[in-house]
């Protein structure tokens, strides 16, 4: 399918009100032409992807642009700039003259990082009001997280309160979003090969086990489909666990035993290497990810870098920011 990324608004192909859209067309669903009157419900229900408003009651105003950029946050100063910071000032290179806007998800994080350092990072909300209040008519929401878990749903929720105030506003995917079903692009198989450039060779007795942060949310089961993903691209002793979801460390210690694997190591697909990359995944405490391995009699070694560090996948969050302002300028 062409152009998918301009795809704006599609819709569930869940029962009789749906259908498949025609060959050709740019989103992979839309809503039947048999319904003449869909309520705000179905409206809303059919909206994935990256989403796009245009308040008519505000098209008067001169178009003045920015782009906010919503992350969780971290207090791990270090590893905010060599991840976050540096995410942002490749979203800035790629769109020279555009206001762009650090906001922060986590309130607690605010507080910290003002306490300990001085810095002010605004939530994406108090972000909104500021640029309103500037003068500014069209806004970009682009995220910074890595599946569409409960703070990509935080972004949304921004987006659905605030896109009426301004002229237009568009809110971009998270990292991985589309999975290649019905010609949709594949985020996920994407991102995985951006990640596999920091993979270690492996021998037959090595194991890589990537820890994702996990979600109460159903979107947990995104990880059931990263790791069919890399079952298929052929990544053989990848493991996908998470920290606060499942499947969790538990989950991947009878596979390593039943591969005879000796050696593992550890990393994070987290934006940032922060505490759980640190303290869960590789601390010293008994209860850490990499001291339970080495009392199963597992050499473990800890990759402790955040995914905002890779390079390519830098460029992918770069390709999401460019989805939401493709989507603001129209094109």
């Amino acid at each position: 399918m062409k152009n998918w990324q301009k795809m704006l608004v599609a819709s569930l192909a869940c029962s009789a009100a749906f259908g498949l859209a025609q060959p050709g067309v740019e989103a992979a669903y839309q809503l039947n032409p048999e319904v003449k009157t869909a309520t705000p419900a179905l409206k809303t229900a059919s909206q994935i992807g990256v989403l796009s408003y245009e308040n008519p009651e505000l098209q008067n105003l001169a178009n003045k642009d920015a782009i906010v950029v919503m992350s969780f946050g971290t207090t791990f100063k270090d590893t905010r700039e060599k991840t976050i910071d540096a995410t942002v000032e490749a979203i800035k290179a790629q769109h020279p003259g555009v206001k762009v806007v650090t906001a922060f998800t986590s309130h607690i994080i605010i507080d910290r990082v003002k306490a300990n350092e001085g810095i002010t990072y605004p939530t994406p909300e108090q972000a909104l009001d500021q640029l309103k209040a500037e003068g500014y008519s069209r806004v970009a929401l682009v995220s910074l997280d890595v599946i569409p878990g409960m703070e990509y749903s935080y972004n949304t929720g921004v987006f659905h309160h605030y896109k009426k105030q301004f002229k237009k506003m568009t809110c971009g995917t998270s990292l991985m979003y589309w999975q290649g079903q019905e010609e949709q692009a594949d985020d996920v198989a994407e991102t995985i090969e951006a990640l596999a450039t920091q993979f270690p060779k492996q021998g037959k007795q090595d194991a890589i086990l990537i820890m994702a942060h996990g979600t109460p949310q159903i979107s947990n089961a995104y990880y059931s489909v990263i790791q069919a993903k890399l079952d298929e691209m052929g990544y053989k002793n990848v493991y996908v666990y998470t920290v606060e979801g499942w499947p969790n460390l538990e989950t991947v210690l009878p596979k390593l035993k039943k591969n005879g694997i000796k050696h593992v190591t550890l990393m994070p697909m987290m934006m940032v290497a922060g505490d759980h990359a640190n303290n869960d995944m590789a601390g010293d405490e008994e209860d850490s990810h990499k001291s339970i391995l080495e009392k199963e009699g597992y050499k473990v070694d800890a990759y402790i870098h955040g995914i905002g560090e890779n390079k390519a996948v830098r460029g992918l969050f770069v390709k999401r920011a460019d989805d939401a302002w493709n989507a603001l300028e129209g094109k």
